[in-house]
């Protein structure tokens, strides 16, 4: 406390003391946090259970004479539509009420954030008042009212399971049989309803399983994968064949694995693509379908989940002229995403963007994508090496597999190009020393890598439903957290289960351990130091590895102790 002993609580903050709802040391420490963590002192303090959300609400309107409602006794669908972007629903976190005239009555816990009435003024052209609700509520109203906006998504309860519009072809003309089976009415409503259940329900990937006497169907949904469905087993084949000719496969070819594509239209604005792979099992034909949301893309770095000073490196890479930023991880482990996002920063009419993937799976408008296919000779080398013809500012190459693509990429970087690359290691100084492994020459690693960034994606708690979670100091302490962050009087949560959620947890947070190449750790890369080195060096210099970076995010409330140890256990 005494670090705080000279904050003197002005606003809202004395009010809450002085009205009992706070502690004078304990507001004072949250205001210094929630500074420190750049988010509204309110929401802090409802998020870190330090104060019910409805006696701040009535104690900031005594303060600021402005009216509360509940949000509760709100009806979602009445709310004004298209009216505020999302961006600035989420940055603001500021919820459009209802519009008198040309008056705009906006939801917000935090009524004085100027700034979100002046922004949402700016951008509607219309007078802005605040209205004041529960900060815990209007985190849900937000996310119900953009899940509602997008009016394909709301409507797929209620959808036309038969007149989903599937772009592709029809599938080899061989095997009728199999064909007119695909087609029956039965088999096309079970498969359209798989897959506009799995995209209501945020689903990354679908699985269609055949075994001896049963068939199942699996959504995996946070990383974890779910059983949804159990057809009967002599259905097996009808729905293999259906899913191949939706994504304009041989329907006669069941002896080997295929891949495919298909891109479903759930409105005139509104289409979602799955990326499908078949293959031969025991008992049938496994399929898979890998779900290819666009949005994903552009859902902005601070999104993401990094820190605040993790966010401030990766943006100074992207800001360098030239250099190699290299995302790392296993599969699943939201590379892709943050590889886009990177590229959307940069994506510019003055930037000349090419990318190398296998395959692309997401559409980039402004940046020249390329599909690479062994199959006709066009690897990663010799789609980078046409690159490098054709006048890049940025490079990226999905994935860094063999020497010929690491030598050609370093020397990219070292000529005046910004590339971008993954590889699958399990932390940052790992991928350091498997560039050494493949016989790249420290000397080259050293000049050219800017930045590494490592990553994985814990499932995040349930806000809605989330429970306070008493754990010994000793037993923190031996967890990993520090002695100064149990000083702080965090608390950890545990799931629960909602409605709202999946077994108490809705939607991930990325975890990520970013190490930038200083000089210290360019000297131990000269010197072929192992990964343990570097790891120690970037420990020195204050780079969270990727535990300690979980572990702050389970401080700060977003995710469990049990899922952290899921996700960086050794």
């Amino acid at each position: 406390m005494s670090s705080n002993a000279n904050v003197v609580l002005t606003g809202l903050a004395r009010k809450f003391v002085d009205d009992g709802i706070l502690e004078e040391g304990i507001a004072k420490d949250a205001f210094t946090q929630a500074n420190n963590n750049k988010i509204p002192f309110i929401t802090y303090l409802v998020q870190n259970n330090l104060s019910d959300a409805k006696p701040l609400a009535y104690a900031a309107s005594h303060e600021f004479g402005v009216p509360v409602v509940d949000l509760d006794a709100v009806m979602s669908d009445l709310l004004p539509e298209k009216i505020v972007e999302e961006k600035i629903m989420r940055k603001h976190r500021a919820l459009p009420l209802f519009k008198r005239g040309t008056r705009l009555f906006v939801a917000m816990s935090d009524p004085t954030n100027i700034q979100a009435l002046d922004e949402i003024r700016f951008h509607t052209g219309m007078s802005t008042d605040a209205i004041l609700v529960e900060d815990n509520k209007l985190s849900v109203a937000i996310e119900k009212y953009l899940d509602a906006q997008d009016t394909s998504m709301g409507d797929l309860d209620d959808a036309d399971l038969d007149g989903i519009d599937v772009e592709g072809g029809d599938g080899d003309d061989e095997g009728d049989v199999t064909r007119n089976e695909a087609d029956d009415a039965p088999i096309v409503k079970f498969v359209n309803k798989m897959l506009l259940d799995a995209i209501k329900g945020g689903a990354s990937d679908i699985h269609f399983e055949p075994y001896e006497k049963s068939y199942r169907v699996r959504y995996r949904t946070d990383g974890i994968l779910f059983e949804v469905s159990k057809p009967s087993i002599k259905l097996a084949g009808k729905i293999a064949a259906r899913l191949k000719v939706m994504s304009q496969m041989d329907i006669s070819e069941r002896r080997v694995p295929q891949d495919g594509r298909i891109k479903m239209k759930l409105s005139k604005t509104k289409a979602i693509d799955f990326r499908v792979n078949t293959l031969p099992t025991l008992w049938g034909e496994k399929v898979v379908l890998r779900i290819l949301d666009p949005s994903s893309a552009k859902m902005g770095i601070d999104a993401l989940g990094y820190e605040e000073s993790q966010k401030a490196m990766y943006m100074s890479a992207l800001a360098q002229p030239q250099g190699m930023i290299l995302v790392t991880g296993p599969t699943g482990s939201g590379k892709t995403v943050s590889l886009y996002t990177g590229l959307n920063i940069l994506n510019t009419p003055e930037i000349n963007i090419s990318t190398a993937e296998d395959p692309v799976e997401i559409n980039l408008e402004g940046v020249n994508q390329v599909n690479v296919s062994a199959k006709v000779g066009l690897s990663f080398a010799e789609a980078l090496r046409s690159f490098l013809r054709q006048d890049p500012d940025v490079v990226m190459v999905g994935e860094i597999r063999d020497l010929e693509t690491a030598s050609i990429a370093i020397k990219a970087a070292q000529t005046g190009h910004m590339v971008m690359s993954t590889l699958h290691t399990n932390s940052a100084p790992e991928t350091l020393t498997r560039l050494m492994n493949m016989g790249v020459p420290a000397f080259n690693i050293a000049t050219s890598v800017s930045l590494i960034i490592a990553q994985r994606l814990a499932r995040r708690l349930c806000s809605n439903c989330k429970e306070k979670f008493a754990v010994p100091p000793e037993t923190l302490l031996a967890e990993g957290f520090t002695q100064k962050q149990i000083d702080t009087g965090f608390t950890l949560y545990k799931p629960k289960g909602c409605d709202k959620c999946k077994n108490g947890y809705k939607g991930r947070v990325g975890i990520y351990e970013v190490v930038k190449n200083t000089p210290a750790i360019a000297e131990l890369i000269m010197k072929e130091a192992s990964s343990l080195d570097i790891a120690k060096q970037a420990q020195i210099e204050g780079f969270n590895n990727l535990r300690q970076s979980a572990i702050e995010k389970a401080v700060q409330g977003l995710t469990s102790l049990e899922e952290v140890n899921r996700v960086t256990k050794d």
